[in-house]
């Protein structure tokens, strides 16, 4: 399922939201949209507020989800959603915190 292309864009990148979605930052593609939308995602220390910015491997993301703030270093792309181990995969946790739930069923967006 990791792959290093994602349609649509070049071989090495992905869009923002789709990526936040696959990884299960987001329940769904609108609610990573929004997240996106309303600043809440920087890309190596910059606001990003276009859901459509292609992420490279190896970027680093901030998030300020609204249970916590989590870094993550982007390591892999993905065709679709999978299980929570597979998204697992795309990250590396950055802020010492532990991946042992998925960060999307806290997120109270519909």
């Amino acid at each position: 399922m990791l792959q290093g292309g994602a349609g649509g864009l070049q071989d090495d990148r992905q869009r923002l939201d789709k990526w936040l979605w696959f990884a299960r930052f987001a329940r769904n593609r609108p609610a990573a949209v929004r997240l996106v939308e309303h600043g809440h995602v920087r890309i190596e220390g910059r606001r990003c507020e276009n859901p459509a910015q292609g992420i490279k491997l190896g970027a680093v993301l901030t998030l300020a989800l609204p249970h916590a703030t989590v870094v993550v270093r982007v390591l892999g792309f993905a065709e679709r959603r999978g299980s929570f181990t597979v998204a697992q995969q795309l990250y590396e946790r950055l802020d010492g915190g532990s991946g042992d739930a998925s960060l999307a069923e806290a997120e109270g967006e519909d």
